[in-house]
């Protein structure tokens, strides 16, 4: 993994967190700005899936759990798209807490891949 990605990915999803959460909590319903920032998380997602698959033909592999490491990015890469599914279904206020909760998830999951990637030795 790439850190400065890394870092970027994890700034953004904490970022949108805190606006879903606080415009769910406000009794917004969702709205382009929370569904299509949740959006922009699941396309840097789909970079870092790429760069996974890259970055070990480039002679950067996984100092820990491989098997860990592709566990944890498959379920970040699917988190969001199911937010906003629901979002989209059950458009209440809650709705928007439920996308802010989904960002901080996968904000979690991008840096312990980050320390799976690079931290652990096999």
């Amino acid at each position: 993994m790439i850190l400065p990605f890394t870092l970027v990915q994890l700034a953004l999803a904490c970022l949108v967190g805190l606006v879903c959460v606080a415009l769910g909590l406000a009794g917004r319903k969702p709205n382009d700005l929370t569904v299509l920032s949740l959006g922009l998380v699941e396309l840097l997602l789909l970079a870092q899936l790429v760069v996974a698959i890259v970055a070990p033909l480039a002679g950067n592999a996984p100092t820990g759990n491989p098997v860990e490491f592709w566990a944890y990015l498959i379920a970040a890469v699917v988190i969001p798209p199911l937010a906003i599914v629901w979002a989209l279904v059950e458009r209440t206020r809650w709705s928007n807490v439920v996308l802010g909760a989904a960002a901080f998830a996968v904000a979690v999951m991008v840096w312990r891949m980050e320390q799976i990637w690079s931290v652990q030795l096999a």
